[in-house]
């Protein structure tokens, strides 16, 4: 009984989680690991079943924002679902980065993650 109740609020958390969100109710928040190095300044966007061409990053006054949309799997629109934890629809996320001058090389996407790295400018 008690993992059932455990199971239900962590389900409504997740429910809940992008309507507190101002202006992006129909979006959801990927995970980010943001790390910084010597060199560069490490970022790794999770985006399981996002395809390369869906995804979005740019520089806006010092602010990472990284968006685009994981589509419905095909299989599912015909599916009987039993659970549905990976988010789908369109995603934006925003990180404000540490101060600095950077320079970005090219993005990558592997394992599932968008994986960005900013070379420090001096």
């Amino acid at each position: 009984m008690w993992a059932e109740a455990l199971e239900m609020l962590e389900r409504v958390e997740r429910l809940q989680r992008p309507a507190f969100r101002p202006g992006a109710i129909d979006t959801w928040v990927p995970p980010v690991d943001m790390y910084e190095t010597p060199a560069a300044l490490e970022i790794v966007v999770a985006l399981p079943g996002v395809p390369a061409e869906r995804i979005e990053a740019r520089v806006e006054s010092g602010v990472l924002v990284v968006r685009g949309e994981r589509p419905v799997p095909p299989i599912m629109r015909q599916a009987h679902l039993h659970r549905l934890e990976i988010p789908v629809g369109r995603f934006e996320r925003r990180l404000e980065l540490p101060p600095g001058r950077y320079s970005a090389a090219s993005p990558e996407v592997r394992d599932g993650c968008l994986i960005l790295q900013l070379k420090k400018l001096p």
